[in-house]
């Protein structure tokens, strides 16, 4: 995939650094995936799934209506 279809973000959640990629094109919507950086950010993100999904929905790919 070619490096302008995507958007790497790194993202924090409950002191736990994760890496956000945002593939643009695929699909009518959005695809994306999160990378936890160690152990620990695995661990909470396999718990708090439901969660992050949220998180990541309402405040890292789509804009906020004003």
């Amino acid at each position: 995939m070619p490096k302008k279809a995507t958007i790497r973000k790194t993202i924090k959640f409950a002191k736990n650094k994760f890496n956000l990629e945002i593939y643009l094109g695929l699909e009518k919507e959005l695809a994306w995936e999160i990378f936890p950086h160690d152990y620990n950010a695995a661990l909470y993100a396999f718990s708090n799934k439901d969660k992050i999904n949220k998180i990541v929905e309402n405040k890292h790919l789509y804009e906020v209506k004003k």
